[in-house]
């Protein structure tokens, strides 16, 4: 999972990058980069950590031109702890191009060496980012055959990209001299959209709406499935169809926890979308529960707070914030001679005991998936005097991984996986569980925009959207998943402080 920009402007787009992905941040928290344009040059600057501590102002000088890219990273394929790793990426030739990619390809390996022994190209990296770039960039090679570069070339690279590259991609790459090309894989996974700027023209595409918004753009359109989009660098954009068979099929987990509340994505604000995931799990939290015998609603921050506040509405119960969360926990230092120590949740959140004591409570999460964490936060509970302890997930269980750009664990890792409700509701020790089903959380999301034929909810329904995924696909897609470190801080979105169960 990463945040992707592109920026075409007219006046210089280093601070409207950097802004761009402060605002994508919580997409991840491994890596950024920004790429510009001045003349025919680029200037690229990347480096693992987050955004305020890549970028000093001696990085943004020496970042001038009026269009560019930037990606913040979570690795979910490669090297985790490799630099060059870190996007976007670049390759001299054709034309000279550089990339930055959301998403996950599923046949990365067989494209590496057909890259190698077919086209003649080195790929120097464990990305599957730089593999879909020298694709491009061959396809492009093909299309152009020497010559100079029309529109209806790249919209041909496109298509032949199409054909060769499986799995997810949302990509935004910049062609030396000519312009922006974004374009977004035949069933739409990952997420991407296009907006401008009504005082100056300028042209800016972005994982989500909330980036448009926070730097001053109005969002036009989502990028369709199987889309290309090319913008000149005078801000004139063309746009084609590239697919076969296009059709709209989103990851569902972008709407239960991955993306911002604030943003809108394929038409379904994110907010509203868990809303509706409350209302649907209030109904199931009734056939479970008594709602006579709950006492509170609390939240785990954040993302499930309002799907806490739908369900307790609904059920009219009280609805209190029982944790805060430290929003400073820094990385663990390890001295030599140390073990690694792993922050503990008691480090990330702190319970507000008067909420807890004598109450049966009902916790609600957006999604459990290794469970420790769950199991953590209802012995918590109990420590703060609480009387039982209820949790309910605004999500199904989590059975299966994703091979779509969410580093989910193995299904060895998954509470869920191969357990009845009632094994995992042992494991985490609350009194009782209760669980989205898969259908009303398609439902719940799903008449926000009844343009949307199905959804990518994989890690629940085992049902992965492309068709082409076997049981060794995703041994081998495991096997070739980031490797931690001894003295590595876990930076997975699935295991920060407003997060479940890492």
């Amino acid at each position: 999972m990463c945040g992707i920009v592109g920026v075409v402007s007219g006046a210089p787009v280093n601070q409207l990058i950097y802004d761009a992905l402060l605002l994508l941040q919580h997409r991840g928290q491994d890596a950024a980069g920004i790429v510009t344009q001045q003349g025919r040059k680029f200037f690229m600057h990347k480096a693992k950590g987050m955004v305020k501590d890549v970028f000093r102002t001696r990085n943004m000088r020496a970042l001038p031109g009026n269009c560019g890219l930037g990606q913040v990273r979570y690795p979910t394929a490669g090297n985790a702890f490799s630099e060059e790793e870190a996007q976007p990426f670049y390759v001299n030739a054709p034309f000279g191009i550089v990339l930055v990619h959301n998403g996950n390809l599923t046949n990365a390996q067989a494209l590496k060496a057909d890259l190698f022994n077919t086209d003649h190209r080195h790929i120097n990296t464990e990305s599957d980012s730089e593999v879909l770039l020298n694709v491009l960039a061959d396809e492009l090679d093909k299309a152009t055959r020497g010559k100079v570069l029309h529109e209806q070339d790249v919209f041909a690279a496109v298509r032949a990209v199409h054909k060769r590259i499986r799995g997810s991609y949302a990509v935004i790459a910049l062609i030396a001299g000519h312009g922006l090309l974004a374009f977004r894989d035949p069933y739409g996974i990952r997420p991407l959209c296009i907006g401008r700027s009504t005082a100056d023209n300028t042209v800016m595409l972005a994982s989500e709406s909330v980036v448009l918004e926070g730097t001053g753009h109005v969002l036009e359109r989502d990028i369709q499935p199987g889309e290309a989009v090319f913008i000149d660098l005078k801000g004139q954009m063309t746009a084609q169809q590239c697919a076969d068979t296009p059709r709209l099929s989103p990851c569902i987990f972008e709407y239960v926890y991955l993306a911002r509340p604030d943003s809108v994505m394929d038409g379904i604000s994110v907010y509203q979308a868990r809303l509706n995931l409350g209302e649907t799990l209030a109904k199931r939290v009734v056939s479970t529960v008594p709602p006579r015998e709950i006492d509170v609603v609390i939240p785990i921050p954040e993302s499930s707070r309002p799907s806490a506040m739908q369900l307790a509405q609904l059920l009219g119960l009280p609805y209190r914030e029982g944790f805060v969360k430290n929003r400073y926990v820094g990385r663990t230092f390890i001295m030599p001679g140390q073990g690694v120590r792993k922050k503990s949740v008691r480090q990330k959140l702190n319970v507000t005991a008067s909420e807890f004591k004598g109450r049966n409570v009902l916790l609600v999460d957006d999604s459990i998936v290794r469970g420790t964490t769950s199991r953590e936060i209802v012995q918590m509970a109990r420590e703060a005097g609480a009387n039982k302890v209820y949790l309910a997930s605004a999500a199904p269980p989590v059975r299966y991984p994703n091979v779509y750009g969410i580093d989910m664990p193995t299904s060895s890792e998954l509470v869920a996986h191969d357990r009845t409700v009632e094994q995992v509701r042992q494991v985490i020790g609350c009194d009782a569980l209760i669980y989205q089903d898969v259908d009303g959380m398609k439902k719940a999301i799903g008449a926000l925009n009844p343009h949307i034929a199905d959804f990518d909810a994989s890690c629940f329904d085992g049902v992965y959207v492309t068709g082409d995924i076997t049981v060794a696909d995703i041994e081998r897609l495991n096997d070739e998943r980031p490797a931690g470190q001894e003295d590595a801080e876990d930076t997975s979105r699935l295991a920060l402080p407003n997060a479940h169960d890492a």
